[in-house]
Parts: C-alpha cells; sequence; structure tokens
C-alpha cells in the first residue's frame, strides 16, 4: 500500500490581506515549476498540518495550501464575520491569481470536499480536476446525521453520544446545534470553552475505524473553541449553500477528470454522500476503502497518494 511522501517544509509562505478584516496564511511545498494543485483542509476552521502536504510528490508538485478565514494562521484567529462559503471561494481565486497558477487540481477532504466542489463549480475554467475524500455535500439531513437526536451516528458510537449529549440539558436537545451555539457563543469564556470540548470530543474520536472512545483531546482549548465555533457557524448556516446545490450544479464540473475516495465506515461523512456524488457525477472514479474518516488511515492514504500520483502521470 502506498504510503506519505517524506516530510517537507514550505519554499515560500504568504500572506494575502482577502479584505479589510481578513489576511490569509499560504503555503507553497514541493517544486515551484510543478503541476499546481491546491489543497483545502477541512472543519470548517481545522486549519493546514504538515501532514497534508505529503499526500503529492514533491517532485511534480507544486502544493499550494491556504489556511481558510479564521483557521491556522489566518487572521483574525477564530472570526466569523464575513465568513462564509463565498467568501472562501472568492479568496482561493485571489490566491491563485497572487501565485500566478491558470489552472490547478483541486483537493480537499471532508469540509475540504465541499469547498473544492463549490469553488470548481464556480470557476470550472481554473481547475485540471478534482481529488476529493470524505464527501460532504453541505445537506440538512448530512449535519442531523451526526450532530442531532434524529440522525444516526449516535446509534454507532452511543459512548461518545452520551458524553455530548449530556453536555446539554435534556430540555434543548430538541435542537443540539442550536443548544450548542448558545453555548459556544456564551459571554463567559470558560462556558464557551467547555462546550467546544464536548462539541470536539463528539467529533474527533468518531474519526477513525478504529480508536479509543475515551481517549482526551490534546488541542489548545482555544484552538478547539475557535474550531468549534467556525464548524457551527456554517452549520447553522447549511454551509451557506442552497439545499443540493452541489448536485445541482454537477453538470459545469462533469468534464473535468475526478476520484472520490470515500471511507465506507465514515461516521462523521457516510457513504451515501459520496455515493449521491458518483451516481450524479459518473465519469468520476469512486473508490470506497475499508476506513472511517480520517484520510490518516492506510486505506484512505494509499487510494489519495495512488490519486495524486496518477493524476501526475497523465499530466
Amino acid at each position: 500500500m502506498r504510503t506519505l511522501y517524506p516530510p517537507i517544509t514550505p519554499y515560500r509562505e504568504h500572506t494575502l490581506p482577502v479584505d479589510a478584516l481578513h489576511t490569509l496564511h499560504i503555503e507553497e511545498c514541493g517544486t515551484p515549476d510543478g503541476i499546481p494543485v491546491v489543497y483545502l483542509h477541512g472543519g470548517p476552521g481545522a486549519g493546514i498540518s504538515p501532514t497534508h502536504r505529503r499526500f503529492f510528490d514533491p517532485a511534480r508538485y507544486r502544493i499550494v495550501l491556504i489556511d481558510q478565514r479564521g483557521s491556522g494562521r489566518s487572521t483574525p484567529f477564530g472570526e466569523l464575520r464575513g465568513n462564509t462559503t463565498q467568501d472562501l471561494v472568492a479568496d482561493i481565486e485571489k490566491v491563485r491569481e497572487l501565485l500566478g497558477i491558470e489552472r490547478w487540481l483541486v483537493y480537499g477532504g471532508s469540509w475540504g470536499s465541499t469547498l473544492s466542489l463549490a469553488y470548481a463549480q464556480a470557476h470550472p475554467d481554473r481547475a485540471t480536476g478534482l481529488i476529493v475524500r470524505g464527501v460532504f455535500l453541505g445537506r440538512e439531513e448530512e449535519n442531523r446525521w451526526f450532530a442531532e437526536l434524529n440522525g444516526g451516528a449516535r446509534w454507532i458510537f452511543p459512548e461518545r453520544w452520551d458524553r455530548y449529549e449530556a453536555h446539554i440539558p435534556e430540555d434543548e436537545r430538541g435542537n443540539m446545534l442550536e443548544a450548542y451555539w448558545k453555548r459556544l457563543d456564551h459571554a463567559d469564556e470558560a462556558v464557551r470553552i467547555a462546550a467546544a470540548q464536548a462539541w470536539l470530543g463528539w467529533e474527533d474520536n468518531a474519526a477513525t475505524l478504529v480508536h479509543d472512545v475515551d481517549a482526551a483531546s490534546a488541542t489548545d482549548p482555544l484552538d478547539t473553541l475557535a474550531k468549534a465555533r467556525i464548524e457551527a457557524h456554517y452549520f447553522r448556516h447549511n454551509t451557506f449553500l442552497a439545499h443540493g446545490q452541489l448536485l445541482r450544479d454537477i453538470d459545469r464540473i462533469r468534464h473535468l477528470p475526478g476520484v472520490i475516495v470515500q471511507g465506507r465506515y465514515d461516521i462523521i461523512c457516510p457513504p451515501r454522500s459520496a455515493w449521491d456524488l458518483a451516481k450524479a457525477w459518473p465519469e468520476a472514479t469512486l473508490e470506497m476503502v475499508i476506513a472511517g474518516h480520517s484520510a490518516n488511515e492506510a486505506a484512505t492514504t494509499d487510494a489519495l497518494v495512488r490519486a495524486t500520483d496518477a493524476f501526475a502521470d497523465r499530466s
């Protein structure tokens, strides 16, 4: 099975003001005259990490990684104002123009798959193809599956769900998202942090097929708070997309080569979404692998590295 490429460091970093409030952090890795690819991270709000650079052959790719608004090293950290899907799509274009790239491969997992599809559909002439993983189409039923009592994920990970649910009083559990938002937006920072830790405690340890349900997160509390608030902000607004928009507008990108990698046992972004995308986009290749949600599981990493290598072989 294929594994990640060896660790690399950026050969160039940029800061890009995209409006009066937000400034993005951007990294370039690999080969300056290589095949351009833009890496769109998940979350929303998770930010980029050194591991994300390693899904691409650094000898063949010019790898561009962007900390989205409010994420990672972009500023202001955790900011929700001016932070919508449409803003992020516009930002990706500004990064492309800054770097003088005509067209690039678009790569994203989880929320990054949502943003990849939204960007490519808005700018199909700027994409050479797409590789998406752990597909999330931004639909209300996908949010309900993972976050609400009438979803399905609570039946799979009952230990984690009970801790997520226990943070909310019984009379507010009919709308867990709004109940959590009430606490994530509370005036008391301690209340906000406790809610964020419960929110991400449910998510983070449901990400892999095999995991310790009792594991505690070592993430910095303020990082946890920023990510949880950005996620809840997007989910409360149905990811700022019309219902079914990414499937509705699929014809805009059907001419592009596409690879869809999906964990068969992904509980966070279940396979139904990848299947629906593949049915709407029959020209794309769907590969179901024996894994959960995380890109770092062996079968998913293998499929993704094979996909990036195959794209480079064709270029």
